[in-house]
């Protein structure tokens, strides 16, 4: 089993709240785009905006992978490009459940949580074949992703 360590640096037990998911199937590129949406919120308006992604209110926009991605009129950031990562959001809402309990199970204030990093890095490859006519195979790569986030608790409003 590997040794996981968070890329946070400036932890503090009393002030800080994190949580991870390690080695999940999802897209490194769509989880990348939710990660810029959702950081720097607060815990509600993040549970809010990923909510509105999946019953496709809101689209993600994509800032680096918007090669050949469709142009959205309800994006707020003013970038045109997005997309509604259905799989990778419900991943990000349970690591932001997980984050909310870790936070209640610390003693903090939820409605003060301000996330403050989310950090998403890729994992194992996994290198599978797909048989092809006249017995040759083609190579096909699954990489799983490690999400990171930590919140900080800090002044209403």
């Amino acid at each position: 089993m590997p040794q996981y360590s968070y890329s946070f640096q400036k932890y503090e037990k009393s002030r800080h709240v994190r949580a991870a998911i390690r080695d999940k199937s999802i897209s490194h590129k769509h989880s990348r785009e939710l990660a810029l949406a959702v950081n720097n919120k607060s815990i509600e308006k993040a549970r809010e905006f990923l909510e509105d992604v999946l019953s496709k209110k809101i689209a993600v926009p994509y800032r680096r992978y918007h090669n050949e991605v469709a142009h959205r009129s309800n994006i707020r950031d003013g970038f045109c490009s997005g997309r509604y990562p259905h799989k990778a959001t419900s991943e990000f809402l349970k690591l932001l459940d997980n984050l909310e309990s870790n936070a209640e199970y610390k003693g903090m204030d939820l409605d003060r949580l301000k996330i403050i990093s989310v950090v998403v890095h890729k994992g194992t490859k996994l290198k599978r074949f797909t048989p092809r006519a006249m017995g040759r195979a083609s190579p096909k790569y699954d990489t799983l992703v490690h999400v990171e986030m930590v919140a900080i608790e800090g002044r209403s409003g």
